[in-house]
C-alpha cells in the first residue's frame, strides 16, 4: 500500500531496517572519524556519494539520515533533506547555494527578523540585492523581477502579523523566468501545506519548533524538489553544515507525534482566537483562518488546517498596558520560539521590520504561541490578563 495518510507516514518514515536493526527509534550513531579497512575502501568511499555511507562524521550518521528521509518521505516530489544546526542556518544555507555576487533575491516584508538581517547583511556584503516585497502581491511579483533576479524567498503565513501568499502564482511567475522558489515553511509544515507538490524549489523548516516540540532542540532542515538538490548538497558540504546526532535522534522522536500535536495546537488555537475576538479589548485577530486575516481566500484554497501560532492586536494602550498583561500570566512563558508543548506570548513590534509595506494599527500587537494545555486555562489566564490591560489604561 503506497498511498499513505499523513499520520501513517510519520510514523513509518525514515526507519530503514538497516538504521533501525530491529530497534523502534533508529540508535544515536555519534562519529567524526570513521574507520576504513584498507586504503583502497577509504578512496573508493571518498570517491562516490557519501550521501547514506559512512565517509566522515560531518557527513551524517544513520541518525541524521533516518530524520532527512522522513522530512523527505513528507514532502510529496521531493528528492531529498539535509540538516542544520538551526533554522537560520537552513535559510542561510538555501540562499547561499543558489545566490553569486550581482544576484537579486526577493523577500517578502512579513519574513522573519532573521532572514531579513540576513539579506540585509551578509548577502548585501557578497553583493546580493534584495528587494522586499509586499507579502500579498501575488503574481504581481512579476513587476519586480529582473534579468539578475535568481531566487524568490516566501514565507506564508508570516511570523508576526499573518499574511498569507500566494504561493501558487508566484511559483508560476518564478517557473516562466527560470527562478528558483524557496519557502519558510515552518509554521504549517508540510503536513498543513504541501510545498513542495505546489511547485516550490526548497521548503525550509525550524525543525527546533513543530518536529522537535519540546522546546529541547536546535534544528532546521532544506527538503528540496527533484532536481534542486546537488547545488543545495554541495553549498553545505562546503559550509561546513551538520546537524549533530542527538539534536537528530530528539528531532526524529518529536516528528512521531506531530501529526497529533498539531492537531490539537490548531483547534485550541482557533478556540482561543474566536474567545479574544468577542473581547473589546481586542481590535483584531491575526490568524490566517480568520476572514479578515490578508490572504485568507489563499488560506482556505492552499492549507490543510490551522497550527498554533497567531497575533491579535490591542483595542489602545501602549507598552505598559501591553507589559500589564504579558507579565501577570500564569500559564504562559514569554520567550522566542514555538512550537514546543507549553503556551508562550510575545510583545511584537512589526512596524519595526517594514521597508515595502506600512503597519498601522489600533494598538500593541501580541503574540501566542498556543501549547498542550487546556484552553479554558488558558483563557481563564488571558481574561485575567485583559483586565490588567484595562486597568492599565486607566
Amino acid at each position: 500500500m503506497t498511498d499513505k495518510k499523513d499520520p501513517t507516514r510519520i510514523v513509518e518514515a525514515g526507519r530503514r531496517k538497516e538504521w533501525t536493526q530491529g530497534i523502534v527509534n533508529p540508535p544515536v550513531w555519534r562519529a567524526s572519524t570513521i574507520l576504513y579497512d584498507t586504503i583502497a575502501h577509504l578512496r573508493a568511499t571518498g570517491a562516490k556519494d557519501t550521501h547514506h555511507t559512512l565517509f566522515y562524521g560531518r557527513r551524517g550518521t544513520p541518525t541524521q539520515w533516518s530524520l532527512a528521509d522522513a522530512l523527505t518521505e513528507l514532502e510529496p516530489g521531493a528528492e531529498a533533506t539535509l540538516l542544520y544546526p538551526s533554522g537560520v542556518a537552513a535559510v542561510a544555507t538555501a540562499l547561499l547555494a543558489i545566490l553569486s555576487p550581482g544576484d537579486h533575491l526577493l523577500v517578502p516584508d512579513s519574513a522573519y527578523d532573521p532572514t531579513r538581517s540576513l539579506a540585509n547583511g551578509l548577502l548585501k556584503r557578497m553583493g546580493i540585492a534584495t528587494t522586499f516585497y509586499d507579502p500579498l502581491i501575488g503574481a504581481d511579483i512579476a513587476a519586480l523581477c529582473t534579468p539578475q533576479t535568481k531566487a524568490i524567498f516566501m514565507e506564508s503565513p508570516g511570523s508576526l502579523t499573518f499574511e498569507v501568499q500566494d504561493v501558487p502564482a508566484i511559483v508560476a511567475v518564478a517557473r516562466a523566468r527560470g527562478i528558483a522558489t524557496l519557502i519558510d515553511n515552518t509554521w504549517a509544515t508540510p503536513l498543513l501545506l504541501p510545498a513542495i507538490a505546489m511547485g516550490v524549489d526548497y521548503s525550509i523548516l525550524a525543525c527546533t519548533k513543530y518536529i522537535g516540540g519540546h522546546s529541547d532542540i536546535m534544528l532546521g532542515s532544506v527538503t528540496a524538489a527533484q532536481g534542486q538538490y546537488e547545488r543545495l548538497r554541495a553549498a553545505t558540504y562546503q559550509l561546513g553544515q551538520c546537524a549533530s546526532p542527538d539534536d537528530a535522534f530528539l528531532g526524529a522522536r518529536g516528528l512521531r507525534t506531530m501529526a497529533v500535536r498539531l492537531r490539537q495546537h490548531g483547534e485550541a488555537a482557533l478556540k482561543i482566537a474566536h474567545w479574544l475576538k468577542t473581547r473589546s479589548e481586542v481590535a483584531r485577530i491575526l490568524h490566517p483562518a480568520f476572514p479578515e486575516c490578508p490572504g485568507h481566500d489563499a488560506f482556505v484554497r492552499d492549507f490543510k488546517g490551522p497550527a498554533g501560532l497567531f497575533s491579535f492586536v490591542l483595542n489602545g494602550g501602549g507598552e505598559a498596558a501591553r507589559a500589564a498583561l504579558i507579565d501577570g500570566l500564569e500559564h504562559f512563558g514569554i520567550g522566542y520560539s514555538w512550537g514546543g508543548f507549553e503556551s508562550l506570548a510575545l510583545p511584537v513590534d512589526p512596524q519595526r521590520y517594514r521597508t515595502a509595506t506600512k503597519w498601522e494599527a489600533e494598538g500593541p500587537v501580541v503574540r501566542l504561541q498556543i501549547g498542550l494545555e487546556d484552553p479554558d486555562d488558558l483563557i481563564a489566564d488571558l481574561d485575567a490578563g485583559l483586565a490588567r490591560f484595562r486597568a492599565a489604561q486607566g
